[in-house]
């Protein structure tokens, strides 16, 4: 896995860096599988609160590499070992899933974005909670360049972060946009010279909190994305009801009023 992801966990951080410096962490089948193992591993481990996603070298994600996208003029699938068209993960495909799996998480994301993020490394960015970008980074929705359609995805995410004429544009024409932009459109939390450095400080912040409450806000967000007003009022209630005399609710009140650290308790 470490060929094309690196993962390091420490006090709650997972901090997640794609590995492909030297094609600028252009996605490869290697590199879906690695993203997919990683994805797996931080669902199955409870005590980890935040999760941080960079890449290495000059850029975030170039997106699909192009020796793949030679290959499916020549009658080969995008990714030689999955059928695109099984919804392999729920909801998604083997592609969708290595983008839908950071909004899956239990936990929040934070994108830390330089250099490059083209199709498939937008929509990536796009999976996560919160998106910190570098000024100068260049972003496209760059699908239509090479004849295909935003597919891992960031259809379902772009209209729910920009205005849907502006994602539109951004579909059709493949025209690169600037971190400025990225941050007026939605796409973009915060300009930042050091987005990773912001990202992991954030991270810690996040780590800070209750571990029950951050999980459980974040399925009500989540939830809030796609659902009626009742439904979501309904959820609101249920989850504040879980968290009410449990012991890292508790231990919240007790921390705050004695000025301390809290020691939080996991599952």
């Amino acid at each position: 896995m470490d060929d094309r992801v690196r993962l390091s966990i420490a006090n709650g951080i997972a901090d997640v860096r794609l590995n492909r410096a030297d094609k600028l962490n252009a996605l490869d089948p290697a590199m879906f599988s690695a993203i997919a193992d990683v994805g797996a591993r931080l669902r199955e481990n409870s005590r980890v609160r935040a999760v941080v996603l960079s890449g290495e070298g000059s850029a975030f994600c170039a997106g699909l590499d192009v020796e793949r996208l030679v290959a499916t003029t020549e009658g080969q699938s995008i990714l030689p070992f999955a059928d695109l068209g099984k919804r392999t993960h729920g909801i998604a495909n083997f592609a969708q899933h290595l983008v839908w799996l950071w909004r899956e998480l239990p936990v929040p994301v934070i994108a830390a974005v330089h250099g490059i993020a083209f199709g498939g490394g937008l929509q990536l960015m796009l999976g996560a909670d919160i998106r910190y970008v570098a000024p100068g980074t260049r972003l496209a929705v760059i699908e239509s360049k090479w004849g295909l359609v935003p597919d891992m995805a960031g259809t379902q995410l772009m209209r729910h972060l920009a205005r849907e004429d502006v994602v539109r544009e951004l579909t059709y024409t493949a025209r690169i946009f600037s971190a400025e932009e990225a941050l007026a459109y939605g796409f973009a939390t915060r300009i930042t010279d050091d987005p990773r450095a912001a990202a992991l400080h954030t991270a810690h912040a996040i780590a800070d909190r209750s571990p029950d409450a951050i999980r459980a806000a974040k399925r009500l967000l989540n939830l809030a994305a796609g659902c009626d007003a009742a439904t979501g009022l309904a959820a609101e209630t249920a989850e504040q009801a879980r968290l009410l005399g449990t012991p890292n609710h508790v231990e919240a009140v007790r921390a705050n009023l004695e000025q301390r650290a809290p020691q939080w308790r996991f599952a």
